[in-house]
């Protein structure tokens, strides 16, 4: 019974550690470490049993840079929008006021060190008229596969934005050759208007 104990209380420790160390990623950053409450909480309990504390607390940094660069921007897009963190993977959801303001979410999340991927699942509250939201949905998924299918460029380093015509590309490449290439698919996909690059190159 006392051995018992004894395991109980060490454990106890243990997790309250880890949660003291979470704390203060949160604080240091300036802004929430969460956005979402309790259904965060638990995402929590589960990055620590899957991949240690340490990968927790890499993804728990990503978290609180892109709230406080979110908090910086607009306290309107940070109390909107939410966000997922998995090894370096992030995915935006909540809804936003306008495309611009998706716009603006996606680049601040990308310019988050160690932000390996975005996943742009944020809804627009007013959307501007089925038939251009069809169009834009279309270029964008054209355009998709072409990054997938060209061997010379890791497609999962790029989100891709479409409104109104215009194509917006974000996320980080390797070389500026890899950019040039997904630039020109970009020009090349049918009814592109123009391409905005706010992708980062690394190498």
């Amino acid at each position: 019974m006392a051995e018992w104990r004894l395991a109980v209380s060490m454990a106890g420790r243990c997790w309250a550690a880890a949660g003291l160390a979470v704390l203060a990623l949160g604080t240091a950053g300036c802004a929430p470490l969460v956005i979402g409450g309790a259904a965060a909480g638990g995402a929590a309990v589960a990055y620590t049993e899957e991949r240690g504390i340490s990968g927790f607390a890499s993804d728990a940094e990503i978290q609180a840079k892109i709230n406080n660069l979110w908090f910086q921007h607009s306290m309107d897009m940070h109390s909107r929008l939410d966000m997922t963190v998995d090894q370096g993977r992030v995915l935006l959801t909540g809804k936003a006021k306008d495309a611009q303001m998706r716009l603006d979410a996606v680049r601040l999340a990308w310019q988050a060190d160690g932000v390996k991927e975005v996943i742009n699942e944020i809804q627009i509250d007013n959307e501007s008229g089925i038939l251009d939201s069809a169009r834009d949905t279309w270029i964008s998924t054209q355009l998709r596969g072409r990054l997938t299918f060209d061997k010379s460029i890791h497609s999962q380093n790029f989100s891709i934005d479409t409104v109104n015509g215009v194509v917006y590309l974000m996320g980080v490449a390797k070389s500026q050759e890899e950019l040039d290439r997904a630039i020109n698919h970009a020009r090349s996909v049918a009814n592109v208007q123009r391409v905005v690059n706010y992708v980062r190159v690394i190498g």
